[in-house]
């Protein structure tokens, strides 16, 4: 195996971007992108894993759904999410081997299916929050809150959208597959958007549940399985900030797990963007990872080396 272990979790930036339509040739040049700032990390001698949202994938997956139920039988989340991994996992594992052959690596890469096992009893099954799907009319979410037992927000301005619960990863069920592949010098995509939620009975059979597991807090568990010393985070902005989107917005460059903790519970960090990237290096860091750093994607090859993004340190 190569070197020194980094996992790569790729923000939804990297496979479709802010008002691009979602086409395959779309997607697929944003991932070539990608891929060419992992294939130098890896020809910097570092083992590779990585790891990518879903959310408008499974978006798409869900509204043909509904487009369709008349003539096909709508799927539950738990299987739109597994074909959206499958999906994703092809775009970058080709677009991987390609990036990898331009930059004459001869690295294996594979994609695994992964399911994130969680606990039944976890608190988010009895309050869900994460919006997913398309918007509805009042007059059908009524009827979808009657007819499937869903759960409704309304989102002014926008309609109605289900919440589904997004309760904490506890292991990757394939977590053996990706270390043997990991050790053997695969660069391994695995746990694409957070991975495949699933329940154990007593004796151990899996179950899929309506449910969606956050991707960065299933990157550190990634990370911390396969003994990665550092954790990138890519997203859509070039470092952490305070005050974000305001007139005083300050930009940070490195922070200590105490100083982010701070700052996390001061508020600065919202739950629905940049808090569960931040929760996400805080777990690999008290786990035992050497180095966390949140960066955009143009900047990934370049943060590895603190020479971009933020840096969160012990």
């Amino acid at each position: 195996m190569p070197g020194r272990a980094v996992v790569i979790a790729l923000g939804g930036n990297a496979i479709l971007q802010h008002r691009e339509t979602g086409t395959a040739e779309e997607q697929f040049a944003n991932v070539q992108k990608a891929s060419r700032q992992i294939a130098a990390i890896a020809g910097e001698g570092y083992a590779v894993a990585v790891t990518h949202g879903n959310g408008p994938q499974v978006g798409d997956i869900l509204l043909k759904n509904e487009l369709a139920k008349e003539t096909l039988p709508p799927m539950p989340l738990d299987v739109c999410g597994a074909e959206s991994q499958g999906m994703i996992g092809y775009m970058l594992q080709q677009s991987m081997q390609e990036a990898l052959r331009e930059a004459g690596l001869d690295r294996p890469v594979a994609t695994v299916l992964t399911q994130t096992l969680v606990d039944g009893d976890d608190p988010a099954f009895t309050n869900p929050e994460k919006p997913i799907g398309p918007f509805y009319t009042a007059m059908q979410a009524r009827r979808l809150e009657s007819e499937k037992g869903w759960r409704m927000v309304r989102i002014p301005g926008q309609g109605s959208r289900r919440v589904v619960p997004s309760p904490r990863p506890v292991a990757l069920v394939e977590e053996r597959a990706i270390v043997c592949l990991f050790s053997a010098g695969t660069i391994v995509i695995a746990a694409g958007g957070g991975g495949v939620p699933v329940v154990a009975d007593g004796g151990g059979t899996l179950r899929g549940v309506e449910a969606v597991v956050d991707k960065d807090l299933t990157a550190a568990l990634l990370a911390r399985l396969v003994g990665a010393e550092d954790l990138l985070i890519l997203t859509d902005v070039e470092r952490v900030a305070l005050n974000y989107g305001r007139p005083d917005q300050q930009e940070i460059g490195e922070m200590t797990v105490r100083e982010a903790q701070r700052h996390l519970a001061a508020g600065q960090f919202p739950p629905g963007t940049m808090g569960p990237k931040i929760e996400a290096a805080l777990g690999f860091l008290e786990a035992g990872g050497k180095r966390a750093t949140i960066a955009s994607l143009e900047g990934a090859f370049r943060a590895l080396s603190g020479r971009a993004g933020t840096r969160i340190r012990p």
